[in-house]
């Protein structure tokens, strides 16, 4: 039993380090790194697309999809298109708890789900086809500044042709839900795909929720370890105990007969 229990410790060992070391597939996953758009500006928070980008991820034309540096939501906020995009948050009076930045740190991504929602994507290669994916990314729900109501909102998530979304969120108004944690499980069809986000928002009214997104990471899923054998079974009580009586029997009575032969 001990040699058997160390055996399958050794299989279990070599097993984990097999699967030790995936790469996350996604370049610039924790949006750090940011490109100024036009000699005039020089931004680091900013509608993308229009005076800011992040490389290696491209922004649907005419979606309103931005970028914020640690700590500015609630107070400088970020250029767009249309006007400066704030956050509530408590720089500006909503005690909501709006962090400076998500668990993964530094910038992060802000995708409004009811006014021109449209994907933030990349090109993924070096996938095997027909393996399986996990897509793990940090998300929270949070409203512009000036903006009142509840509503809720999230994303949904494409890897190639496979569509899925995350539960939407309760964001209350003038509110931050916190950052959460997702996982979603995808299989590769190719050996390169397209890796989108698109914020949704419901209902889809004017009430200017934001999706916030960070820390995107594309691994290969580990295979489900091999099952455990069985181990011998081990007598039960009962019949320990009956086995232990017939022997004793067998004792005392064994002597009694060969006398009663001679």
């Amino acid at each position: 039993m001990k040699r058997l229990i160390t055996q399958w410790s050794a299989v279990l060992l070599a097993f984990g380090l097999t699967q030790s070391g995936h790469a996350n597939l996604v370049q610039n996953g924790d949006f750090e790194a940011v490109t100024s758009l036009g000699t005039d500006h020089t931004f680091q928070s900013g509608e993308l697309g229009y005076n800011v980008a992040l490389p290696n991820w491209t922004s649907a034309s005419a979606s309103y999809n931005f970028v914020f540096a640690a700590g500015v939501a609630d107070t400088s906020g970020a250029d767009g298109f249309y006007n400066n995009v704030t956050l509530w948050g408590p720089a500006n009076g909503a005690a909501n708890g709006l962090t400076p930045s998500s668990p993964a740190g530094g910038n992060y991504v802000a995708g409004f789900g009811d006014f021109t929602p449209g994907p933030l994507s990349q090109t993924i290669n070096g996938l095997v086809p027909g393996s399986s994916y996990v897509l793990s990314f940090y998300m929270a729900g949070a409203q512009q500044f000036g903006y009142t109501g509840a509503a809720g909102n999230g994303w949904t998530a494409s890897l190639g042709a496979e569509t899925q979304s995350t539960h939407a969120l309760s964001t209350p108004s003038e509110g931050f839900t916190g950052w959460q944690l997702q996982s979603l499980d995808f299989t590769a069809t190719t050996a390169s795909e397209t890796l989108s986000f698109t914020p949704f928002a419901i209902p889809t009214t004017d009430f200017e929720m934001t999706s916030l997104l960070d820390g995107v990471d594309l691994e290969l899923a580990p295979p489900t370890p091999p099952n455990p054998p069985n181990p011998p079974d081990a007598p039960d009580a009962a019949s320990t105990a009956l086995l232990l009586c017939f022997s004793t029997v067998v004792l005392l009575f064994a002597p009694r007969k060969l006398r009663r032969q001679h």
